[in-house]
């Protein structure tokens, strides 16, 4: 029995990066064998046991034959004869088929350690076209560490694509590999890898759409609208913000796309075009709830909140009672920050000032003094009507919120 660390912790390792979770091979073992020294397996598909003491995994060596389409159709064989390099080969990319022995030496059969000097992701085998996540997967480590896709790997995955392989690609898998690239440091990436391999278009057809076509270039210097969408997401991630911010950012002009050409380069009415291509887009690769409800809120209303310090204090009330900011003030501050990075994801704009940032969180501020329930409860004792009650109650707090946000402007009441 040989035990090995491999895959990304010896990668990260060899990149100078911090190491979160160790993997290990084991070699010339049995489950038994495993379970006799007091690992306990966890492994559905394959046999992959936990540490009793750290609670690192172990796998067994493995091989699999692909047996059906999709990431799930393999068929899995381990035995104490199957050699690490028989494991290490079934893995996607060189960079991710290191491994390391319990003396410390690197094994290295597919030169991923030159690769990863040179900045390229490679893949091992032909192998690598037998799971369709394996585009995602690249994709996503073009994001995080910036590498370039080596020539004869982009072309197996436009040739991947061509073959009809995404399309066995399950909702979950897909939103697992998207939201991590939405994650990395420079999200734009991952999409532009995936729209160079013709994925894109498979994938999320709501964003390759995007590309080509225009904006007025006065409000917009990049035009193509599929640029700033790619602006935007990397300074949402510029400036750390979360998942759900980073997923509204990248939705917030899918209406845009279905504008008719004879009508480019103006959208009048996209955001209410979008709200219907996100819910779709959601629905299709099982988004999470709180990044949808974001999503579509700012597609919504991010030309309104652009336009903050135009709006009268009564169109600010409405704008935070639509957006539910008195109940959830968080996610409003998430809102606000996707529309903030809509506007500084532009040539130029990066560092000016986004002044309805702080207008509209200055007026949720006031807005949330009002007091609903002392309000409610005056007209009860005043309004004998019970059928009468709920409108005169949200006009009379609609009225005291709007004074407040005059009085935070100094606006004459």
């Amino acid at each position: 029995m040989k035990v090995y660390l491999v895959g990304g912790s010896v990668r990260d390792e060899l990149l100078g990066l911090p190491v979160k979770d160790h993997d290990y091979v084991v070699v010339g073992s049995t489950p038994e064998e495993m379970e006799q020294l007091g690992y306990r397996p966890v492994g559905k598909d394959f046999p992959v046991f936990l540490h009793p003491e750290t609670n690192e995994q172990y796998a067994l060596a493995r091989t699999e034959r692909k047996i059906s389409r999709g990431y799930k159709g393999f068929e899995i064989f381990t035995t104490p004869a199957v050699t690490l390099q028989q494991d290490l080969v079934r893995r996607d990319l060189t960079i991710n088929a290191i491994a390391k022995d319990e003396a410390g030496n690197i094994i290295d059969p597919f030169n991923g350690v030159a690769d990863l000097e040179a900045g390229i992701l490679r893949h091992i085998s032909p192998a690598f076209s037998e799971d369709p996540v394996r585009i995602l997967r690249t994709a996503r480590f073009a994001a995080r560490f910036s590498f370039r896709i080596a020539p004869e790997t982009l072309t197996l995955m436009n040739d991947m694509v061509h073959n009809g392989e995404v399309e066995a690609l399950v909702p979950e898998r897909v939103w697992q590999e998207i939201s991590r690239g939405l994650m990395e440091n420079n999200p734009s990436r991952m999409f532009y890898m995936l729209r160079e391999c013709g994925a894109l278009t498979r994938i999320l057809p709501e964003i390759d759409v995007l590309f080509g076509v225009p904006q007025p270039p006065e409000a917009h210097p990049e035009i193509d609208t599929g640029l700033h969408t790619m602006l935007t997401i990397d300074y949402a991630a510029s400036q750390h913000h979360s998942l759900p911010v980073r997923f509204a950012a990248l939705l917030h002009d899918v209406g845009k796309g279905i504008t008719p050409p004879e009508q480019w380069p103006r959208h009048i009415g996209h955001e209410q075009r979008s709200i219907q291509l996100i819910a779709d887009l959601c629905e299709r690769i099982r988004i999470p709830k709180d990044s949808r409800d974001l999503a579509i809120l700012v597609a919504k209303f991010h030309g309104t909140v652009h336009r903050a310090e135009e709006l009268r204090p009564s169109t600010i009330a409405d704008l935070l009672q639509a957006t539910d900011a008195y109940r959830k003030p968080n996610r409003f501050a998430e809102f606000i920050q996707a529309c903030a990075c809509d506007f500084h994801g532009r040539p130029g704009y990066a560092q000016k000032l986004y002044p309805p940032a702080a207008r509209l969180h200055n007026a949720l501020s006031a807005a949330s003094n009002v007091n609903a329930g002392e309000i409610a409860g005056l007209l009860r004792e005043k309004i004998t009507d019970s059928a009468l009650l709920p409108a005169a109650i949200n006009t009379k707090v609609r009225e005291a919120r709007i004074s407040k946000i005059k009085q935070s402007q100094n606006q004459p009441d």
